[in-house]
Parts: structure tokens; sequence; C-alpha cells
């Protein structure tokens, strides 16, 4: 149908409000479960040190005669490593005028974007510290760069048989990066032989952590569909959604991770993790030049593996 002459239309017209929502939706993920359930302790130096020890192994034939004269037994030193810190950073300038206009979904839009940034900085630190990553010292022209889990672990380690695949590891104050290897399918039987290397070597690893991708794969093992039934039919609750894989050496909730590698699973016991804060998450004023306002917002943390022997990994894989 043809439409009234001298019909008033929206279209044509000046003089509408616009219809703007107050509310600002992000998509983006800021969970971070590896750094939100391991602990935290402060630091005093920009190389942060600690000591690791182990039992000796158990003897069965430790005996000895009645009255006898007993000599000293062989004791083993602790062990001395250490990581670096890595600053942090995100600076925010906003104009004056960007600050006086009238916003919305936020009164202050300087205030708002530190808000951001904050989130961002934690996401920063959680792919550094679950990731395959060597640690740097500081120097006058270079940062320092703090070694991320999957770099520390050399203990209990599944590698590919194909490529040139490696560990990395701690030596001489630095942490090295593993190398990777060419890539395989996920398997259960890997995993429960990596959770069974873990509790031999004394370990209680908790949970995997790893991608979507290798999350979903997980979700096929046998072990997944007994655990449901014991608990339930209910999903586990760490960080998000999880599953309960049940093996002999017992318990292990898979935990997915948006900034996890693509090519390894990690299986952690979050006791022997500890999140090392020289300075704490803060904001600096930073000097007024002109017409705005800048904020720099930063910490200087470390990532401290107190026993990379009690977790596991298993490396170079992909979904079958």
């Amino acid at each position: 149908m043809a439409v009234p002459s001298n019909t008033i239309q929206e279209v044509s017209r000046v003089g509408v409000r616009e219809d703007l929502s107050d509310v600002i939706y992000q998509i983006d993920r800021e969970e971070t479960p590896f750094i939100s359930n391991i602990g935290r302790k402060g630091a005093k130096n920009t190389y942060v040190e600690w000591q690791t020890d182990s039992l000796a192994a158990a003897n069965a034939d430790n005996k000895a005669i009645q009255g006898d004269d007993l000599a000293n037994t062989s004791r083993s030193p602790t062990t001395r490593v250490g990581n670096h810190t890595q600053i942090f950073t995100k600076t925010i300038g906003t104009s004056t005028t960007a600050r006086a206009v009238d916003t919305a979904g936020r009164k202050d839009e300087h205030l708002y974007q530190l808000t951001k940034a904050g989130s961002e900085i934690k996401r920063d630190m959680e792919k550094r510290f679950v990731g395959n990553y060597g640690s740097v010292a500081a120097t006058n022209s270079v940062a320092g760069e703090a070694a991320g889990a999957l770099a520390w672990l050399t203990t209990n380690t599944d590698l590919s048989g194909a490529g040139t695949p490696s560990d990395g590891g701690f030596s001489a104050g630095t942490v090295t990066a593993a190398t990777n290897g060419t890539l395989r399918d996920f398997t259960e039987a890997q995993l429960a032989s990596a959770h069974a290397d873990a509790w031999n070597a004394g370990g209680k690893p908790s949970m995997v952590i790893f991608s979507m991708n290798l999350m979903f794969a997980a979700g096929q093992f046998n072990g997944i569909a007994d655990a449901r039934r014991e608990t339930g039919n209910k999903l586990a609750t760490i960080i998000g959604g999880a599953d309960v894989y049940v093996s002999p050496a017992g318990q292990l909730t898979f935990v997915p991770d948006l900034f996890a590698s693509d090519r390894d699973a990690f299986l952690c016991d979050p006791k022997l993790w500890k999140v090392r804060e020289l300075d704490p998450m803060q904001r600096r004023q930073l000097a007024t030049t002109g017409l705005a306002d800048r904020t720099a917002l930063y910490t200087e943390a470390t990532l401290e593996a107190s026993n990379e022997a009690g977790n596991a990994v298993i490396r170079d894989i992909e979904p079958a």
C-alpha cells in the first residue's frame, strides 16, 4: 500500500533522540583459572629464589645388627632454584574533553579504561604463567621475563616421539622453554600414565589445565563417564565448567583455560605454585604535560614452582 501524503515519517525527521544503551557489553573472557587457584606470596627482589627437596628412595634392606656402631647416612642437599620478575603494565591517556563529555555506560572514560586495563593485566599474567616461556634476567636495556609453568616441568613429562622435542627446566639461574616436537593424538593412556608418574614422584595433581579443544577431546575418555556417575552427573565447579576424571592415581578436574597452550595438557597441583609479588597491582599518576590525564597501572611479579616434580605435562598433543 502507498503511504498517504504528508504522513510524518521518522526517517525524514531531525531531532529524534538517539537510543544508546547505558550498558557496555564485552565478549572477551577474563577468567584466570591458574593464577586464581594457586597461592600468593610477597617477594623482596627481582630474582626470587626458593629451595626444593625430596626424600631418599625407600630401602627395603634398611637393617642393623644389634649393638652395631652406626655410620652416618649420606644426605642430599636441598636444590636452590629461582625465577625472575616481570613488570606487567598498561598506560591509559585520556583527554580532558573525553572526561568532560556525557558518556553512556560509564561516568568517567579514564576510570572505565583503567578498570579494563586491570582485567587485561590479569589475563597477560595468566598467559605468561601457565605457558611455555623461559626466564630472562633484567638489565639496563632488557626487560625481565618470568618463566611459565610449562617451561619448569622436567620430572614427569610425556614427549612426542617425532621431531626434536625436549624439556626446558632450570639451570644456572635461568629457566629454558621446552622445545616442541611433532603433534600426535591426545589419548587417555597418556593422561593416566602422566597422572601415575606424578603420583609415583610424590605429587598429587588435582587439575588438568588445557585449551578448550583438548578438553573436548578429553571429554570422550572412558574415565569421564565413570566419574559423572560417581558425582551424580554434575559438573565440578572450579572456575567455569569442569569435568572430573577418575584414574587409579585419584581424581583430576578438567579446567579449560582460554590462555593455555593448545598443544599441552598440564597436570597441576595448585599447592605447588605461587604468584610472588614484588610490587602488587597499583596505579601511578604520570606527569601532566597537556590537556590529558595519564595513569599507569602495573604490577611486578613472578611464578614460583615450589616443586615441579609434583606435577606433570603431556606435550605435543592435538585432538584425535
